[in-house]
């Protein structure tokens, strides 16, 4: 444990004016209260005021060395007590300077640091139990010397255990959010390098095929290889900007907006799309903007990968409180079994979608091809 503690300046400025009030205050008080003691006691002389002046100083220090105050304290009042000054407000510093003990140390530290100073405040009190007033004193300074050490000790500690729980929630709360953050990062990131890697393996492929054959037209494939690596590239380091500069410029949210482009990518890839827009998109929320785009993007990424020769077709319904998106296609459904398995493309959407407070259903289509519906809501998210 260590004895000196780490203290904010102005802390310690805070202190050492609240040691200043105190000693004014209980100066003033103590002639007063010493009026009305019965029996009376010894008069307040310079010694009086000496000790008065060791305890309240004492608490200028009981956030750096808290120990030390409490036994600053604890020794002047006991010294007050034991040459039978009376009684005053000169206890009130024993008194913070306990709960300071308590509130800042272990419960086994603190319990042993004011277990010495209620032993030393039942020494102060010998020389009266000595003298011709013994059963007096036997049965008040026992209580005396709780109610000045073990309450704001009892006090102290709950307080302290309060906030370290409250800190250890936060720190909690922290850790989870900080998860949470590298989850979403994860998804992010699996859905711009399988999206582009995807449709950079299939014009890849394109290319290879007329290369030897219709050289030309291997141009075009090898464009779209380009173009399509370097926005998955630009898209992935505006998601990695996250770990990188938490607190800096982030790129602008991919959203509904990027359809037209996500379209003219898959186009390329050799997949034709087409997209049918309702309704009025409105201040679509970001988060319900980026599950709609991320849901589109993967069902179509999943039909290049899976339903063969193919067209798609997107159709986006701008609802009130709600976007509705339908993917479809007429290529050959997805295997049964990667169905029930759930599949990491289809777990992905649905986890968006009801991230959003949404719902997902993915399946093959009676008729043939595949289908990816999802409801998104967003009356909660404006």
């Amino acid at each position: 444990m260590s004895i000196a503690r780490r203290v904010e300046p102005r802390a310690v400025v805070a202190d050492v004016l609240l040691a200043a009030v105190l000693g004014v205050v209980i100066l003033g008080m103590s002639q007063f209260a010493a009026r009305w003691q019965v029996p009376p006691r010894s008069p307040l002389d310079a010694l009086a005021h000496a000790l008065v002046v060791v305890a309240v100083v004492s608490l200028a220090v009981r956030r750096v060395w808290p120990i030390a105050a409490l036994a600053g304290a604890a020794g002047a009042t006991a010294a007050y007590v034991a040459f039978d000054y009376p009684y005053g407000p000169v206890f009130l510093t024993l008194v913070i300077a306990a709960y300071s003990v308590a509130v800042r140390l272990s419960m086994w530290w603190s319990a042993l640091a004011c277990g010495g100073a209620m032993l030393l405040e039942l020494l102060g009190h010998l020389p009266r139990l000595l003298g011709g007033d013994f059963w007096r004193e036997f049965q008040t300074a026992p209580y005396g010397a709780t109610a000045l050490v073990v309450v704001p000790w009892a006090v102290g500690t709950i307080v302290r255990l309060y906030r370290e729980s409250g800190q250890r929630s936060r720190e909690e709360k922290e850790r989870r959010r900080a998860y949470e953050e590298r989850i979403r990062v994860v998804q992010e990131v699996h859905d711009v390098v399988g999206h582009g890697l995807s449709a950079i393996n299939f014009q890849a492929a394109v290319a290879l095929h007329v290369l030897e054959q219709q050289p030309g037209q291997a141009r075009p494939a090898l464009e779209a290889i380009r173009q399509t690596s370097k926005d998955a590239l630009d898209e992935l380091r505006g998601t990695l900007a996250v770990f990188r500069s938490p607190d800096g410029d982030r790129g602008p949210t991919p959203g509904l907006a990027r359809l037209a482009a996500l379209v003219e990518r898959m186009n390329h890839a050799g997949l034709p799309v087409t997209t049918t827009v309702t309704g009025e998109s409105g201040d679509l929320p970001a988060a319900v903007d980026l599950a709609a785009y991320r849901i589109v993007q993967e069902s179509l990424t999943n039909v290049l990968r899976h339903a063969g020769p193919a067209t798609a077709t997107v159709e986006i319904e701008h609802g009130p409180g709600a976007v509705d998106v339908r993917i479809t296609d007429d290529g050959r459904a997805r295997p049964t079994d990667d169905l029930r398995q759930g599949g990491q493309g289809i777990v992905g959407m649905r986890e968006r979608a009801a991230a959003v407070g949404g719902v997902l259903e993915a399946g093959p289509r009676p008729e043939g091809g595949f289908e990816v519906r999802a409801h998104l809501p967003f009356g909660g998210h404006r």
